[in-house]
């Protein structure tokens, strides 16, 4: 049975917070141990968020599917996955959820409960990294959900642990985190009119490996039986069993 629509968004609500408060705490913790050190923080950003990614995945994986990305949602209402009515519901639980993880994160700092960011991220090379970064997040889940989805909550925590270091944006490949880190001054942070930009490469690099991936890995055909067949099937099997059961 596929649970109800408020228990899915509110898987999603609570997956975007804890997947936020964990990027937005660690870059916090990070820089404040790190004695100045950026790739040290960093580095302990990118190893909290992965592991992160893989335990709340498998948490919240089978209630909602474990989105957690608005790009995710849109995506997945493109192949059938998700209905094209319930994909608004999912996206404001999403942005929702982002902001509330930010703020537990700075309320677990001490840190203003939102307050603008001034971390630039700007220019062409930025937003190729986001476009770069979305498709490759996209091309792991599609690739992963398609083949051995056993294996996705990995693949995509150890994808996104790479994708911060070999994107110059450090990989937000999501809306609704982008939205929120936007709101937060702090190590993870964008500044909001850097924000809109990185929005629409992930947009973009998400519906482009959508599509490729619909040829390179294409979906298992599903087989569609009408009410009035599965009826008529299910009286002609009774029918048959009638006389045995006797």
């Amino acid at each position: 049975m596929t649970p109800s629509l408020g228990r899915r968004c509110t898987a999603e609500a609570l997956g975007t917070a804890f997947l936020v408060a964990a990027v937005v705490g660690s870059g916090v913790m990070g820089e404040r141990l790190s004695g100045g050190s950026v790739g040290l923080a960093l580095l302990a950003n990118t190893a909290a968020t992965g592991a992160a990614l893989v335990a709340l995945i498998m948490t919240f994986g089978p209630v909602s599917g474990a989105h957690f990305n608005p790009a995710v949602t849109l995506s997945d209402a493109t192949q059938g996955g998700l209905s094209w009515r319930d994909a608004p519901a999912y996206v404001v639980a999403q942005t929702c959820g982002a902001l509330a993880g930010a703020a537990a994160a700075h309320l677990m700092f001490g840190e203003p409960l939102f307050s603008a960011s001034l971390h630039e991220r700007s220019g062409p090379a930025q937003l190729f990294s986001e476009f770069v970064a979305t498709f490759g997040l996209l091309a792991v889940i599609w690739g992963t959900s398609r083949t051995r989805p056993q294996s996705t909550p990995y693949a995509v925590a150890a994808y996104i642990v790479a994708a911060y270091w070999f994107t110059s944006s450090t990989s937000f490949a999501n809306p609704a985190v982008t939205l929120a880190r936007a709101a937060s001054n702090t190590f993870a942070g964008i500044r909001p009119a850097d924000a809109p930009g990185f929005i629409a490469a992930q947009l973009v690099g998400a519906g482009a490996a959508t599509a490729l991936f619909r040829w390179l890995v294409p979906p298992p055909v599903r087989v569609v039986t009408s009410p009035i067949q599965t009826a008529t099937e299910r009286a002609s099997t009774d029918s048959l069993a009638a006389p045995e059961a006797k």
